[in-house]
């Protein structure tokens, strides 16, 4: 069973939908804290900071469930000229994002983590049999009007994502093309995660 170190509701879709055994249990790490001017590298160590917390909060557990056998840690940016795109911080900057991102490209970059449920540490202290690396797509958005941008904006959903955007919500209408992993999109990428499984 994986233990998702991530509290987003869409992962968690993610992994009901592709029948993965999972439970969720939130890293609690301070991602204000991890600072990395590439954006494929910053989800990347925000990835393995979350799922090393989690990790260590099963080896401290004196009730772990023994059929929990790797924790996934998991983080995604939107990258828009340069620029990286967390969730917006109000409806204004939602607006203001959209406007600029409409009708062009930009690349959804999500880091994954996954770590045996039982740690080991090599000589250095770094984790052994850690699996970790950047998964990119890239998301071509529609040339939404003003009142388009504005109306999807107050629904709400904008604010609740990275990027300002739900590719299977509302914002699904609002993206004209993919390159890449559809799922990576939304959270994580289950072809990765297939992989990694596999040979786990």
């Amino acid at each position: 069973m994986l233990l998702l170190a991530s509290a987003s509701p869409a992962r968690r879709r993610l992994l009901e939908q592709a029948q993965i055994p999972h439970q969720v249990r939130v890293s609690g790490v301070d991602e204000d804290q991890i600072q990395h001017p590439d954006p494929a590298q910053l989800v990347q160590l925000l990835a393995e900071a979350k799922a090393l917390a989690v990790q260590r909060t099963l080896a401290q557990s004196a009730e772990r469930n023994p059929l929990i056998t790797a924790v996934l840690g998991c983080d995604s940016v939107l990258a828009f000229e340069g620029e990286v795109f967390g969730k917006p911080v109000d409806a204004n900057e939602a607006v203001e994002r959209w406007q600029r991102m409409r009708g062009r490209w930009a690349e959804l970059h999500t880091g994954h983590c996954l770590l045996p449920a039982s740690l080991a540490l090599s000589k250095n202290g770094a984790a052994a049999e850690m699996q970790r690396t950047c998964v990119t797509t890239r998301v071509l958005f529609a040339n939404l009007t003003d009142a388009e941008v504005k109306a999807y904006v107050a629904s709400g959903e904008p604010l609740q994502c990275a990027g300002g955007f739900a590719l299977e919500g509302r914002g699904g209408c609002c993206v004209e093309q993919l390159d890449g992993c559809y799922s990576n999109v939304i959270g994580l990428s289950l072809p990765l995660l297939r992989r990694w499984l596999a040979l786990s």
